[in-house]
């Protein structure tokens, strides 16, 4: 876990008082929930079927055992409603900045639009990645997610790369 981060981290939004914090291994019905919520993510496999869970339940545990990745959650009226990872690399790049990678951001559907994923955005900026020593905050979205791709350029992200990955076949 980024030990660092300044959590829990309460704030406003259009829909009430939500709360960011760590996920735990209790989180991992939601987070799975979240991922199945997106098309995306759906169409990748991420469908919520029982017989994934324990996968899930390995990566998050991984993820939260890493000292350098660490999974978030909104909670708002006692329920997990968004979603993200972060993951603290070290660099030799520009200076030997370290970088905050952003993964995974996922907010309810229902709740979209709603001031949740700008506040956490915010907060990765102005709070996580200072904290942490991060001189840079960077993510990838998929080539279809356009209204994503608005959001965080609202948020003043920058579209100045291009990615690229590789599915491993197992």
């Amino acid at each position: 876990m980024l030990d660092a981060l300044p959590l829990p981290f309460p704030f406003p939004s259009r829909v009430g008082e939500a709360v960011l914090r760590r996920a735990t291994l209790d989180d991992t019905d939601a987070v799975i929930a979240l991922l199945a919520d997106d098309p995306i993510s759906a169409a990748r496999g991420d469908v919520a079927s029982d017989e994934d869970r324990p996968a899930y339940e390995r990566g998050l545990t991984d993820i939260l055992d890493d000292p350098s990745n660490d999974l978030l959650v909104v909670e708002l009226g006692g329920a997990v409603v968004g979603t993200l990872q972060l993951t603290s690399i070290p660099g030799m790049a520009r200076r030997g900045a370290r970088r905050l990678l952003v993964e995974a951001v996922r907010v309810r559907s229902d709740l979209r639009s709603a001031g949740l994923g700008g506040a956490v955005m915010r907060w990765v900026g102005e709070q996580a990645a200072p904290a942490l020593g991060a001189a840079m905050v960077q993510l990838t979205s998929d080539a279809a997610r356009t209204d994503a791709h608005r959001f965080y350029e609202r948020l003043g992200y920058v579209g100045s790369h291009r990615g690229f990955k590789l599915t491993v076949p197992h």
